[in-house]
């Protein structure tokens, strides 16, 4: 008889990898003291020995958070996200403290559930949000940016993270399905890989996720609360049924046939589907659908799990904002800037009129930085953005494309030089005094322009002109635009 392996309920991911070796491989041991944990719950150890297990656990993560907190503060002295990485480190040794000390009965299985479900929910967030971006933050000063910049690039790459983190958690939870199954088909199994399959199982009956497992006729033999409670549907309305009556999604072509073939082919498929529940009310969800092959190959079964989605559709979409916004101004970025760019040269084609690209950067920026720090420069850019969109028009661009340099796209100019009002009122806007804190301080910029179609050119070349133009401006003397033009430039 095949005997089962020992459960994993938290099997490492390289997902989890921060690129920073001594945290990765302190990760790696509490994944291992978590499953330790695990495994000691799930066959009912004694007292003892759980307590034993619980303090080097509780130990080994005091020994952790020693070592991060060390390389954070290498890195983020005094920063505010040191700080509150220390207050959060400190709030779970609380609750640890308090989960050994409290009179929890580890005999009961929702007891051990409970406990298991905030430590892997810890682990799992502690490491893919706050340490992967503590991480992206410490390796992009060590490249040489600075504190503030390093944190803009995290910030983006954290954004990009969030299919990672929606990867990762949905890849545990196929998982511990597929194991579920596995463990169903072992009848004969010593009474401790049964107890390992009552504590999988408690844990997919208590997902939020919807799971039900079909046979290879796509009819829902199985399934846990959540997907009652989603569908709206009572078990006797479920059982026997094919998914595709149950979530009406499935029915449109051509997706029904793709999914059965591609699952058929290779395994698995995952993707949106938009159903409606038994009341009619829509539902957005990402479908995770494995195919399990019995032992012999004689038959199959599938596992589909539902994660519902609206809440991260919206996150999503505020995502997709930050992705072409600058985090500090809300302005337009330059991949923005880049799109609004390739649409002006069109529509001044079509309508045989002048786009202006006025490169700005803004002149004794830097010490304003240095004498007051960068928290009075942030607030420089953040009023500088204001007072430009509060001269440009409606249909009119301004970016930030860098620390201290805005793009402005002023387009369906009827004139060559029809900029020139317009940049009068940019320079004097600018030059107006700014009050940080009490003190005045006072920027002017320095502005190059070229001029679409005269310039004509690809767009970024366009940026590239109005660049070199822009530091002519500076040449001659700050607070003043000068146009590009090819021969002298």
């Amino acid at each position: 008889m095949k005997i089962m392996q020992p459960i994993e309920i938290l099997p490492w991911n390289d997902n989890f990898d921060t690129g920073l070796p001594i945290i990765d491989q302190q990760h790696q041991q509490l994944v291992l003291l978590i499953n330790s944990l695990a495994e000691h719950l799930s066959s009912h150890a004694e007292q003892a020995i759980l307590t034993k297990v619980f303090d080097q656990l509780a130990d080994y993560v005091a020994y952790h958070f020693e070592t991060e907190e060390k390389v954070w503060h290498q890195f983020l002295s005094a920063d505010d996200l040191e700080v509150e990485h220390k207050r959060n480190h400190e709030q779970f040794i609380t609750q640890v403290q308090q989960l050994k000390h409290s009179e929890i009965d580890l005999s009961s299985n929702e007891a051990i559930e409970r406990i298991l479900r905030f430590l892997i929910q810890w682990l799992v967030f502690h490491i893919l949000e706050n340490d992967m971006y503590m991480a992206k933050v410490v390796q992009a000063i060590q490249s040489g940016l600075s504190t503030t910049d390093a944190k803009d690039k995290a910030d983006k790459e954290m954004r990009q993270h969030i299919n990672v983190l929606v990867e990762t958690i949905l890849n545990m939870y196929e998982k511990l399905s597929i194991l579920t199954l596995e463990l169903g088909r072992e009848v004969d199994t010593r009474k401790q890989i049964e107890a390992k399959l009552r504590l999988a199982a408690n844990v997919v009956e208590n997902t939020l996720d919807a799971i039900c497992i079909t046979d290879d006729n796509h009819r829902i033999i199985d399934a846990n609360p959540a997907f009652y409670q989603t569908t709206q549907f009572q078990p006797d309305e479920v059982l026997g049924k094919k998914l595709s009556e149950i979530k009406s999604g499935l029915n449109k072509q051509p997706l029904a046939t793709n999914v059965s073939e591609i699952v058929l082919k290779q395994g698995h498929w995952s993707g949106v589907v938009s159903s409606l529940t038994k009341t009619g009310e829509g539902m957005v969800e990402w479908l995770s659908l494995s195919l399990v092959k019995s032992a012999d190959d004689a038959s199959y079964e599938h596992v589909a799990i539902f994660s519902e989605i609206t809440h991260l559709a919206e996150r999503l979409s505020s995502m997709e904002h930050l992705a072409y916004h600058d985090v500090l101004t809300g302005l337009p970025n330059r991949i923005l800037l880049t799109d609004h760019l390739d649409l002006s040269r069109a529509s001044s084609k079509r309508n045989d009129s002048y786009v202006a690209v006025c490169f700005l950067d803004l002149d004794s920026f830097k010490p304003v930085n240095d004498q007051y720090g960068h928290d009075a420069g942030d607030e420089v850019l953040k009023v500088i953005s204001k007072r430009l969109q509060s001269v440009i028009r409606i249909n009119d661009t301004v970016s930030r494309v860098g620390g201290d340099e805005f793009v402005l796209l002023l387009v369906d100019l009827a004139h060559a030089d029809s900029y020139k009002e317009l940049l009068d009122r940019v320079l004097q806007q600018v030059a107006q005094p700014i009050d940080i804190g009490g003190e005045k301080v006072k920027v002017t910029a320095s502005i190059g322009v070229t001029i679409y179609p005269i310039d004509d050119n690809t767009t970024e070349l366009l940026i590239q002109h109005a660049d070199k133009a822009m530091y002519m401006a500076k040449q001659q003397g700050h607070s003043r635009y000068h146009l590009f033009k090819s021969t002298s430039d």
